[in-house]
């Protein structure tokens, strides 16, 4: 098998976990583990994992000057993105967080025009605005009456704040990411992390009933601390070796799709006209924002 097909797998798996977590990890939530306590578990975990195999990596001293931009990703990248996405996933619903994060290439593309004053195409110009219709709609009008989703509307809410911290943080994180090997860079980003979140998350991390948990929930546990959290981003990594950004960057078009198909074979959702209009409209909008221009002949 050769490495571009490895590195196409490895995209297309780190987009199924994706995926696949917007189902399986609102299983466990708040019965079992609050979303705060998950995103301990969540932070420390990538972060004893990241310190583990960066022995493999070489050796990198971080530059003083480089450690206020190391501090604002964990901060924006690791510690605010988590926590608005796991508590927005205990107040809404699967297929709704599923669409709502695939949002973070519009908010790439307006926050870049802001603040480094990258060029606004029509093309791109209509993306934002078919994308925050979709996003706009599920907010307003997504609302259901579900037990297991209290409160739809702040839950989406959250989503989108998940949307656009993280595409700061894309951002920020590009000039690290040149300078730093991904491994020496992660294991900070993550430890840093954990660290300004601990304040929130243990008290709910302190509520966790470990001795009566059901076995599943273990297994939820792991997929999110070792699935979604560490081999996503491995898997990412790789593929960013052999494909380009933009072949990578196409597999946001499936997490919705694969997080749709989960949830309603799983149950655990169901689908409504809002939701289908919403979705068609913030893909058409993805993929409008982060099309390329064609070069001027």
């Amino acid at each position: 098998m050769s490495k571009r097909t490895l590195a196409l797998l490895a995209a297309l798996g780190a987009t199924t976990i994706y995926g696949l977590n917007h189902t399986i990890a609102k299983g466990a939530m708040p019965d079992y583990v609050g979303p705060y306590g998950f995103i301990m578990l969540r932070l420390g975990g990538a972060a004893l994992l990241f310190w583990a195999i960066s022995v493999f990596g070489p050796k990198q001293r971080i530059e003083r000057k480089d450690w206020l931009r190391i501090l604002a990703c964990s901060f924006l990248g690791m510690a605010i993105n988590m926590l608005a996405f796991f508590k927005g996933l205990q107040l809404s619903t699967p297929i709704n967080s599923a669409v709502l994060v695939t949002i973070t290439p519009i908010i790439v593309v307006v926050l870049s025009a802001l603040f480094i004053k990258e060029k606004v195409t029509l093309n791109k110009g209509l993306g934002i605005f078919l994308g925050f219709v979709g996003a706009l709609g599920l907010i307003l009008f997504g609302a259901e009456i579900r037990q297991d989703a209290p409160n739809i509307p702040l839950g989406n809410l959250l989503f989108v704040l998940n949307a656009t911290v993280y595409g700061s943080y894309l951002i920020l994180v590009k000039k690290l990411i040149e300078k730093y090997h991904p491994l020496a860079l992660m294991k900070w980003l993550f430890t840093i992390g954990f660290i300004l979140a601990f304040p929130v998350t243990y008290p709910e991390f302190s509520e966790i009933q470990w001795t009566i948990l059901p076995t599943w929930v273990y297994g939820v546990i792991a997929f999110v601390v070792i699935g979604t959290t560490f081999l996503t981003y491995l898997f990412n990594v790789f593929a960013l070796t052999q494909l380009r950004a933009s072949t990578v960057g196409a597999f946001v078009y499936l997490q919705p799709l694969i997080g749709i198909i989960f949830a309603l074979f799983s149950g655990k959702d169901q689908l409504t006209l809002v939701k289908i209009a919403a979705t068609v409209l913030v893909l058409l909008g993805v993929y409008l924002a982060s099309r390329k221009p064609k070069p001027s002949p």
